[in-house]
C-alpha cells in the first residue's frame, strides 16, 4: 500500500518539476543568456542546466537560489505554479487594449457567433488570406 501512495504523489511531483523547470528556461530565454552562460554565472556544468529546464533535475532550495540570483529574479518568480502562471497570463492578456475592449463583446455572441469569430480571428493572427471565389 506504501508503494500506491508514493505513486500517486509521483505525478504532483513531475508537474511541479516541469513548471520549475519551465520558469526556469523562460527566465533565461528572457534574458538571453544561453544555457552555458547560465552555467557559467552557477559554476555548474551546462548539462544541469539542461536537466532542469527538461525536467530531468529538480534543484535543490540551495540550487534554486543559485539560479534565481544567476537570473536576477526572485527565487519566487521559479516557484510559480501552473494556476499562477495562467492567472498572470490572463491578466496580461487583458491588459492590451483591444483584448480588453472585445471581451466584454464576445460573452454576449451565441456559440455559433463565437466560434465564427473566433475561427476569423485565428486565420487573421496567422496571417491567412481568405480570397474569394469569382
Amino acid at each position: 500500500m506504501p508503494a500506491a501512495t508514493s505513486a500517486s504523489r509521483e505525478p504532483e511531483a513531475e508537474e511541479g518539476g516541469l513548471q520549475v523547470a519551465r520558469a526556469v528556461r523562460d527566465a533565461r530565454r528572457g534574458r538571453n543568456l544561453s544555457q552555458r552562460q547560465l552555467a557559467g554565472r552557477m559554476q555548474v556544468p551546462r548539462t544541469y542546466i539542461s536537466k532542469i529546464e527538461n525536467g530531468k533535475a529538480m534543484p535543490t532550495l540551495s540550487s534554486l537560489e543559485r539560479l534565481a540570483t544567476a537570473l536576477e529574479v526572485d527565487m519566487c518568480n521559479l516557484l510559480h505554479d501552473a494556476r499562477n502562471r495562467q492567472h498572470d497570463d490572463a491578466y496580461a492578456m487583458l491588459a492590451d487594449p483591444f483584448l480588453s475592449e472585445i471581451a466584454p463583446l464576445i460573452s454576449k455572441l451565441d456559440a455559433l457567433q463565437r466560434s465564427m469569430f473566433l475561427n476569423q480571428v485565428r486565420d487573421m493572427a496567422m496571417g491567412r488570406r481568405r480570397t474569394a471565389v469569382a
